[in-house]
């Protein structure tokens, strides 16, 4: 069992977690992250997992970068409903 350092709520499970698991506080709901057998710290803002949103927004910017204007594919289908007519 591992204890909460914001509450110090001391019946925390983390015998099924590995280190850089995160958690709640089941007491107080503080983010925790698993450090070692039984530790916990508070889980900060400059955690893995914030920085992997970062990428997600590179990854769009990135898809804007291939030359591909979605706008020209509604410019197609205006085409062809034209020659329908």
């Amino acid at each position: 069992m591992a204890t909460c350092p914001e509450c110090e709520f001391d019946e925390i499970d983390t015998e099924d977690l590995e280190d850089g698991d995160r958690l709640s506080c089941p007491e107080c709901g503080k983010g925790l992250v698993v450090t070692g057998a039984d530790e916990l710290d508070i889980a900060g803002e400059d955690d893995d997992d914030l920085d992997d949103d970062d990428d997600d927004d590179e990854d769009l910017e990135d898809d804007d970068e291939d030359g591909d204007d979605d706008d020209d594919d509604l410019d197609d289908v205006e085409d062809e409903e034209d020659l329908d007519d």
